[in-house]
């Protein structure tokens, strides 16, 4: 590493020794690992480094992902990452983690940042900082392009319906009165509604964006979408108050100058940002 980078290791040691001398652990009082009651150093600690330690899966396309299978790292998430640690004034150092321990590497102060579209929900606001969303998206209803039956949810009822049984689009699907043909992914589930062996199949509106953008997506149309929508934004240990604030004013520059929406339109061909 820089060694900037290494000043912070040591850094982060010392903090970690004085937590310990002092019987505490680091955010248990909802500040930052490694702060002081009450303190909040995100963005001080970051700037001093002059490094932004994020974390992100490397084999989550079109989001996070090596071009070719093996060249650089690149993707939409790494893309709005790398922005903004360039209004931050930093460099960004990606680690590649599984996606089962990258919350795990947060907690423990390996990592300043995760991006690997990180959906917004209740318990994980309860446990992490985030950002503001960058990613908004919908579920989407996908059937062939010749299909007149279909053209609402409800008209899945008695319809067959391709879905990956962990997903929450089956249980969507089930709900509409819908049989469903279990599938292990997009890919399987697409193809089948080509090839009319089902009726339809509900995925995120990213997913379809990216097949739309990257494959020929001529031989089925989106009917319907969700009113519901999920948003993705960036997580930070608990009470990073100051480095999240600081992120959120790079988001807010990146969307009034278009830079958020170039990078979406680049990889899905529409702004998802907004």
């Amino acid at each position: 590493m820089t060694s900037a980078r290494a000043l912070r290791g040591a850094a982060v040691l010392v903090g970690l020794a004085a937590a310990l001398a002092a019987c505490s652990s680091g955010g248990s009082d909802g500040t930052p690992s490694g702060g002081s009651p009450g303190v909040d150093t995100s963005l001080a600690d970051i700037q001093e480094a002059g490094v932004l330690v994020v974390a992100t899966e490397g084999t989550y396309r079109p989001f996070s992902f090596h071009a070719g299978g093996s060249g650089d790292l690149t993707g939409f998430d790494v893309e709005i990452a790398q922005a903004v640690g360039e209004k931050l004034g930093v460099e960004v150092d990606f680690q590649e983690t599984q996606w089962d321990a990258i919350f795990a590497g947060l907690d423990a102060g390996r990592f300043d940042m995760i991006a690997n579209q990180v959906t917004l929900t209740p318990e994980r606001e309860a446990k992490y900082t985030f950002s503001q969303p960058y990613t908004v998206s919908t579920g989407v209803l996908v059937v062939r392009a010749d299909n007149t039956d279909i053209s609402s949810f409800e008209d899945l009822d008695g319809k067959t319906s391709a879905q990956s049984l962990t997903s929450v689009w089956y249980t969507l699907a089930e709900d509409h009165g819908a049989t469903v043909e279990a599938v292990e992914g997009w890919a399987q589930a697409v193809a089948l509604v080509e090839q009319q062996r089902v009726d339809a199949t509900i995925n995120d509106k990213l997913t379809y964006l990216d097949y739309a953008t990257t494959e020929d997506a001529s031989g089925v149309k989106v009917v319907a979408e969700t009113d519901d929508t999920s948003q993705s934004a960036f997580p930070f240990a608990k009470g990073s108050t100051s480095l999240a604030a600081a992120v959120d004013d790079a988001l807010d520059a990146l969307r009034a100058d278009g830079t958020l929406a170039e990078i979406s339109t680049k990889y899905f061909g529409a702004d998802v940002t907004q």
